[in-house]
């Protein structure tokens, strides 16, 4: 018996993803049991970014167009510079982020995924951490950032970098299990 046997989890990704910040928090969930969907932009796959270079492809399972919020129990952000910015032009990959927020459902972001948070417009009040560039952009929106390795408030889970993956799989995998957080305030 897993941790996570009787939940879905959905990851927002598109080309351009940090490789290691999809992977492995993917296979922690998996690992306790978790049902897990690669949610994007378009059908087919999405091309990581690793040490500078485009590498492996992952199969995408579900188009934004194809989902809501109401079908998962938990959204994981991964990061990499390409991949958020590109995923916050989109109005639909916007509100389904938002939407996860207003169910109370966990969310975990790592690196340059809380932009998205950002572009939500779900950080004010709220405490998380960054990759370090997109600080000032968190604190803008009304975030209370740390530089620690795992930030938690309540059902949200933030880190910096791949540097701090097992420490985000740990805490991401704790607060999945917890599920909804009805005193979450956005």
């Amino acid at each position: 018996m897993g941790l996570l046997d009787d939940r879905k989890v959905a990851i927002l990704a598109t080309d351009g993803f940090e490789e290691d910040e999809l992977t492995s928090p993917k296979e922690a969930v998996e690992k306790e049991g978790a049902t897990v969907h690669v949610v994007s932009l378009e059908s087919g796959s999405i091309k990581s970014w690793k040490n500078g270079n485009w590498n492996i492809e992952v199969g995408v399972d579900k188009t934004i167009d194809e989902v809501s919020a109401s079908d998962y129990n938990s959204l994981i952000l991964p990061g990499g510079v390409i991949n958020p910015d590109k995923l916050r032009r989109n109005g639909k990959a916007v509100k389904f982020v938002r939407d996860f927020f207003d169910q109370h459902k966990p969310v975990a972001a790592i690196c340059h995924g809380p932009w998205m948070l950002v572009e939500a417009g779900v950080m004010k009040g709220r405490k998380a951490t960054s990759f370090s560039s997109i600080k000032t952009d968190m604190q803008n929106a009304g975030t209370n950032w740390y530089d620690e390795e795992v930030v938690v408030d309540q059902g949200l889970v933030t880190s910096r970098s791949p540097e701090d993956l097992p420490a985000f799989n740990a805490k991401l995998v704790e607060e999945f299990r917890e599920g909804k957080h009805e005193e979450q305030t956005v």
